[in-house]
């Protein structure tokens, strides 16, 4: 691991109008990780995501990728600079075929992966091709949310639970996905509740409360660390 982190996050501070909701968050990216974010309902994990990405604009402290300060920049900007998002939404056009979606956002940088290298990742997405948005399972959309952001070339992906409300099979899919962009020197930022999916695919975890980082610890620990989370998280 190199010394200096992809992404890099100071005493970031974050607002919903009035309401106060990130305190004074740290956290660390290094190339090539995947580092989880854990946290109870509300806790602020999807609010940090959207503060590094710039959909949340009241900001204030310091967000560098590869050392370059981002929170000065417009959404478009960061975007370009090679953060992806793949939100627990999801965000899949219904009226567009899945080819359609996958071809939607703009390339932000070169590398990339092609739409066959896509289709042999995602060979069930090859198959919906032609499916519009609306016929699409949950578990295709989450695929294909992902793969959108795959070919526009970003470098890291924050990624927003996405197991939510997915059954087990496709669960296991998605996790073996993520173990192969992570052989790819993929980063990835995961908001996740699954502990067992997370601990496949984590090499750290990051522990929020109240807007807070109240921990952080790596991820052979988290087996030694249950009592603590299930306190915490209230699980």
């Amino acid at each position: 691991m190199s010394s200096a982190p992809l992404l890099e996050v100071r005493g970031l501070n974050a607002w919903y109008g009035e309401s106060h909701v990130l305190h004074g968050v740290d956290l660390d990216i290094h190339e090539g990780e995947t580092v989880t974010l854990l946290g109870r309902n509300g806790a602020g994990k999807t609010t940090t995501l959207r503060a590094i990405m710039g959909i949340l604009r009241r900001r204030e402290g310091v967000i560098r990728l590869r050392g370059k300060d981002l929170l000065a920049l417009p959404l478009h900007k960061v975007a370009q600079s090679g953060l992806g998002y793949v939100p627990e939404e999801r965000g899949i056009f219904a009226s567009l075929s899945v080819s359609e979606n996958l071809m939607l956002p703009p390339t932000v940088s070169e590398g990339g992966m092609s739409v066959e290298e896509i289709y042999a990742l995602f060979p069930n997405l090859y198959e919906r091709r032609s499916s519009q948005g609306t016929k699409l399972s949950g578990g295709e959309q989450q695929m294909l949310a992902i793969a959108r952001v795959l070919r526009t070339g970003a470098r890291i992906i924050l990624l927003d639970e996405p197991t939510e409300g997915l059954a087990p099979v496709i669960v296991q899919r998605i996790g073996d996905v993520l173990v192969a962009l992570k052989k790819r020197g993929m980063t990835i930022l995961l908001v996740e509740q699954n502990f067992r999916f997370a601990k496949k695919v984590a090499d750290r975890f990051y522990l929020m409360e109240d807007g807070r980082m109240v921990n952080s610890f790596p991820g052979h620990e988290l087996d030694a660390r249950m009592d603590e989370l299930h306190e915490v998280l209230g699980v």
